[in-house]
């Protein structure tokens, strides 16, 4: 089959690799039909996250046909069309009991990317996401192997597109969690940082809940001017203003009720904080969070959907503990949410593929990467079919 392969930072390739086989009995293949270029798939791409080999199989948003079914499948058959979460969960340990399915403790054996684990088991495996969760191909390819296809994938009903419907694997699910997480409802004010795809879908989510108020932080006018016609958001261009003193000017100096940081470790930073990066004296880039400690309110919350690995200076805790925040974050617990955002599509909601402004082959996924890497042609997200 033909699939998205890795060969070192910025060099991705469509590459003939051997078709995936049924390895366990509750594992089905899948035959894609769409795939989606992952904003944290850039992280690999710029060859941020360490533990990804030459000849890894990327993507960890799609969806497609069953084509074949372990002996112990038996929520799924042949034919069946299906969106499949990109956390890979066995649904019976102590955390899937509670429904935190990216903790699942029993799918990776590697080691996650806690730099401080002691003998802490290793959260849940992730499709296409490195050694450090699995190495576990990815989807986007012809055909993919899904293990654990009991507890996951959803059946999508035939009144649905693909493109209705494909963002349930990730991006749809964590702009869900970070809303809810930030604690969302009726008359609320949310600040977003990063009006990427998981910051648009949180966009989305955070008005579906009933926010009274959403201020949008990027610094792409194009992506700005979409979250204002699409979602009324107040946008700001962090590369004009400080961001969190608008916010509160507009919050009568008390700011906002939550914050989402859907940027993550690559947030522009300051030159110090480039150049330690660079030097391996630090993880991740501060900056966001800081502006989203300065933005809320006291009392309030603070998201985090985007992905943070090692560790940050600057981290103005003392700011946090003074003004009462809460933190809550972490990757997705997809499948707790999949049922309802189905429905909430399903009932027109939700209008995820609202954001999709590229459609390729899977041939061309390597220019699709550049395009959305660069923000090229106005680029939002990136769909793709075999």
């Amino acid at each position: 089959m033909r699939a998205l392969t890795y060969h070192g930072s910025y060099d991705v390739r469509v590459d003939t690799v051997p078709d995936p086989i049924l390895q366990d009995p509750d594992d089905i293949v899948l035959k894609i039909t769409a795939t989606a270029i992952c904003g944290s798939d850039l992280h690999l791409y710029r060859g941020k996250i360490p533990e990804l080999k030459d000849g890894d199989i990327l993507g960890h948003e799609f969806m497609g046909i069953v084509v074949d079914t372990g002996s112990e499948v038996t929520t799924l058959q042949k034919g069946d069309r299906v969106v499949v979460p990109f956390v890979i969960a066995c649904g019976q340990c102590f955390f899937c009991e509670r429904q935190l399915f990216s903790s699942c403790e029993t799918t990776n054996p590697d080691r996650g990317a806690i730099m401080n684990k002691k003998s802490v088991r290793s959260g849940a495996a992730l499709f296409g996401y490195t050694h450090l969760y699995g190495g576990v191909p990815g989807g986007q390819a012809e055909y993919v192997r899904v293990p654990k296809a009991n507890v996951g994938p959803i059946k999508i009903p035939q009144t649905l597109t693909d493109e209705q419907v494909l963002f349930l694997s990730d991006i749809l699910p964590t702009g869900y969690q970070a809303a809810v997480n930030a604690d969302i409802g009726p008359g609320s004010t949310v600040a977003i940082f990063g009006a990427g795809p998981v910051g648009l879908m949180s966009a989305a989510c955070a008005r579906m809940l009933g926010a009274e108020t959403i201020f949008m932080v990027d610094h792409h006018p194009y992506r700005l001017e979409f979250a204002r016609k699409t979602y009324d958001v107040f946008p700001i261009n962090f590369d004009e203003v400080d961001p969190a003193e608008v916010i509160i000017e507009n919050t009568s100096s008390r700011g906002v009720d939550a914050a989402i940081d859907a940027i993550g470790f690559e947030a522009k930073g300051s030159a110090i904080e480039t150049v330690m990066t660079n030097l391996k004296l630090e993880g991740s880039s501060g900056k966001a969070l800081r502006q989203c400690i300065a933005a809320v309110r006291r009392g309030g919350t603070v998201s985090v959907p985007g992905v943070y690995a090692g560790f940050i200076h600057g981290f103005l805790f003392g700011d946090a503990f003074e003004k009462s925040l809460i933190f809550k974050m972490g990757q997705t617990h997809v499948q707790r949410f999949l049922p309802e955002l189905l429905e909430h599509i399903e009932s027109g909601k939700l209008h995820p593929d609202v954001i999709i402004t590229h459609r390729m082959p899977l041939a061309e996924a390597a220019a699709g990467y550049r395009i959305f890497d660069k923000k090229e042609d106005d680029c939002r997200k990136v769909v793709l079919t075999p």
